[in-house]
């Protein structure tokens, strides 16, 4: 059972909550600027995995264990807190200043932007709680809670892939321009710095 109107109020507040800056969109960024499209590309895979990971714990019900218990949504806190900062420091003290092209260090980069991606959601219990508290808000009654709230979860999924398309096309085309050493060194920083920002606001973020 859908209902339409439901449905478009869902894929309206998800847009504008998709488009809103944060860690995610700074990691895709950086990626398609530094790494190239291929790089864009697996960051926003591992992010939308992450999102879909929580999408079906919480409708198994670990969300709301998030929800309920204030120590285990610590436990997830501070480490989700503590690998950003650890991202952004090392982003801070060793910026690049050029872009290995080969293929070897190209797939590995790669396989690097997917694993930042997905372990950037995954220890963010910001993201399980955001699905509990917001979907059911949008799921029609009668429905089956659970499924169509995995189902919310897929469509703020294609919402991210499309919102990543377009920052990806804009920005890979400057990426010549960007790979230059002295930007690159500043753009490393520039999203360290945003990093650690977002890790020091998880991390002292109060329990919902």
């Amino acid at each position: 059972m859908i209902d339409l109107t439901l449905l478009l109020a869902f894929v309206a507040a998800a847009s504008l909550l998709t488009v809103t800056p944060g860690v995610d969109t700074a990691i895709v960024l950086r990626s398609a600027a530094v790494g190239g499209r291929r790089q864009a590309v697996m960051a926003s895979a591992g992010i939308t995995l992450g999102c879909l990971t929580w999408g079906a714990a919480v409708s198994l019900g670990l969300g709301a264990l998030l929800h309920a218990s204030e120590m285990a949504y610590s436990v997830v806190k501070l480490a989700g807190a503590a690998y950003l900062v650890w991202l952004g420091i090392g982003l801070l003290l060793r910026p690049r200043t050029s872009f290995e092209t080969g293929a070897g260090k190209a797939a590995a980069g790669s396989l690097d932007a997917f694993w930042r991606g997905l372990l950037t959601n995954l220890l963010n219990p910001k993201i399980g709680v955001f699905y509990i508290t917001f979907l059911p808000q949008f799921v029609p009654q009668g429905a089956g809670v659970a499924g169509y709230s995995f189902f919310l979860t897929c469509v703020h999924v294609a919402l991210t892939l499309v919102w990543f398309g377009v920052l990806i096309a804009a920005t890979v085309p400057l990426g010549r321009f960007l790979r230059r050493p002295s930007l690159m060194k500043a753009l490393d920083r520039i999203t360290g710095g945003v990093l650690v920002a977002f890790g020091v606001r998880l991390a002292t973020s109060p329990a919902p």
